[in-house]
């Protein structure tokens, strides 16, 4: 498995040109994620919804698989083989889930959040002009204005209606939908600033008829879809177990609960150790972490400080990564933005939007900053003030921007590693797990008020870890889960109601993803050192593991002993 580089190796090349088969069911099938990632074909394509698309899916994904297991027999080199295995695994998930949903769901779409990622996409304002007037083919395409198209909206409702009288198959969870449609209209206004941005004419008419058909379709969905929604917000549990898998945990999730929950309690003893030293420092009466860190968060950032205090912070963090030998910086800059209303109702936490990976020519990954979370049924829009403290962006910064998010996927593009360990591989634990193993190995750098925050940026990753599959399996009430969340992780109220949203139905079993990482990375790093000893560097070791891609743990074990370990020892 040899190191990839930015000169793309022959195996790369010939990986590459395996990796088409997947590349065009995902273009065919799922062209807003193929525009996000750079898959070309797929930014003039939308979403299929169109008259038998779970067997047209299902026959794809089973074609695909056939295809490449026959590729895989036929190829003997080894990389190039990891490769197809990596394509197959993923195919094969893709293939189980989906056969899990058809079987257990009714199909319902949130269709205000996948036509606004699917323009935002299209339209950033890195993409070429000649990219960015492919958004006005997709937002015809949505509205049916374009030859042989129909309207997502309506294709949508008769999918949904196809299957609306089976008996054996539930519908959305109630608060799922409710919430969709609380946010449908911030992600619908969202559209056309993009556009505006853009500087592209002839969108005012498409987009008008595209408003109107998702008027008609919310009132769809309240008619027909929430009186067959569920009161029960689980996850069927085959879907759960499924999700997991696909999230990237490895680890039985009874384990995974169990390491949590201790990891949980050490941290909070950590805490302790350390508030005294914060409150000192601060000339605070407090001694107790929580009433040391509402004290760090009653000092907040505003307005048109948050940003500019942002960007300081990224450089003093990239002075220390240069300075402590961490890793190598990328050669391109790192940037940072505040959300708009729209981006913080389809996603209302910190983020970072990922560069174009597949061609990229200089687009750069982006950190995300949401201010508040956006409107739930019963609950007004709330302000978060977990990010806007200066104590929390030494290892928030750390985690979306550099050595974190940011600074992973720029490795990937200017390291030039394979589509399968870019993008097939791409999954939560890999990338999540890297970017609070970072946040670990900066914690020792920052000021001890920095450190607090890191440590409780750390504990909420281990509530995450047991909170979301309590949640799921009802053993742990969302009430309770919130309740952890703001008296013993001192998060804000919006905070622990995105928390809560995301374990119900934003995103079941992700949450988990995070901790699992963070373990698998750190288990990896003791097991390094101990073979390597006084020869193992940091420096060389991180720029090792970006230098793979987004492999997971398994393989990931498999490189570094198999190759950086031997490298090392020889040299």
């Amino acid at each position: 498995m040899p190191t990839p580089n930015a000169t793309a190796a022959a195996w790369i090349e010939r990986s590459n040109r395996h990796a088409q088969v997947v590349l065009d069911m995902l273009a065919r099938f799922h062209p807003e994620t193929g525009s996000l990632f750079g898959v070309p074909g797929s930014d003039e394509r939308v979403i299929d919804l169109g008259p038998g698309i779970a067997e047209r899916e299902l026959a794809s994904l089973v074609e695909t698989e056939a295809e490449l297991a026959q590729r895989l027999a036929a190829e003997s080199d080894p990389p190039v083989r990891q490769d197809l295995e990596i394509m197959l695994d993923l195919v094969a998930r893709e293939r189980a889930i989906h056969v899990a949903a058809h079987a257990l769901l009714r199909p319902y779409h949130h269709l205000a959040e996948t036509v606004y990622r699917g323009l935002r996409t299209v339209l950033d304002h890195q993409n070429t002009p000649e990219r960015q007037r492919l958004g006005l083919v997709r937002l015809r395409r949505y509205a049916g204005l374009e030859p042989r198209s129909t309207p997502v909206a309506d294709e949508a409702m008769t999918r949904w209606r196809e299957r609306s009288g089976e008996a054996a198959l539930v519908g959305p969870a109630r608060a799922e939908v409710e919430k969709n449609l609380a946010d449908a209209a911030a992600l619908l206004d969202g559209i056309a600033p993009l556009f505006a941005a853009a500087k592209l004419e002839g969108c005012d008419g498409p987009l008008a008829t595209l408003r109107e058909q998702m008027t008609s379709y919310e009132a769809f969905v309240r008619a027909e879809v929430l009186p067959r929604a569920r009161d029960d917000f689980r996850q069927p549990g085959e879907l759960y177990a499924l999700g997991l898998r696909n999230w990237g945990v490895d680890m039985p999730l009874a384990e995974l609960v169990s390491r949590a929950r201790v990891s949980f309690r050490e941290i909070q003893n950590e805490m302790n150790a350390l508030a005294p030293l914060v409150a000192r420092e601060l000339g605070l009466e407090a001694r107790d972490y929580r009433d040391v860190l509402r004290a760090l968060k009653s000092r907040q950032l505003e307005g048109e400080a948050i940003l500019p205090h942002y960007e300081a912070r990224l450089e003093e963090l990239e002075a220390i990564i240069e300075r402590e030998r961490i890793v190598s910086l990328p050669d391109r800059p790192a940037q940072i933005r505040l959300a708009t209303a729209a981006e913080t109702a389809a996603q209302p936490a910190p983020h970072m939007q990922p560069p174009r990976l597949i061609g990229n020519t200089g687009e750069r990954g982006t950190f995300v900053l949401p201010l508040a979370m956006s409107a739930s049924p019963g609950h007004a829009a709330l302000p978060y003030d977990d990010f806007t403290f200066e104590a929390a962006s030494w290892t928030l910064t750390a985690h979306e921007a550099r050595p974190g998010h940011e600074l992973q996927f720029a490795a990937l593009v200017e390291h030039g590693v394979s589509i399968a360990r870019a993008l097939f591989a791409f999954n939560s634990v890999n990338v999540e797990g890297w970017a609070l193993y970072m946040e670990a190995e900066m914690k020792p750098y920052e000021p001890l008020e920095g450190q607090l925050a890191a440590l409780q940026h750390r504990l909420l990753r281990a509530a995450r870890a047991f909170l979301d599959p309590g949640v799921q399996a009802q053993t742990i009430t969302p009430a309770e889960a919130a309740r952890v969340l703001t008296e013993e992780v001192v998060v804000s109220e919006a905070m622990a109601r995105q928390e809560t949203e995301r374990y119900m139905f934003r995103a079941p079993g992700q949450a988990t993803s995070y901790f699992c990482g963070y373990q698998r990375l750190i288990e990896l790093r003791v097991e390094a050192e101990h073979a390597l000893g006084a020869r193992f560097d940091r420096l060389r070791y991180h720029d090792f593991l970006l230098a793979q891609g987004l492999l997971p743990p398994a393989l990931l074990r498999r490189a570094v002993f198999e190759q950086f370990v031997p490298h090392e020892r020889a040299s």
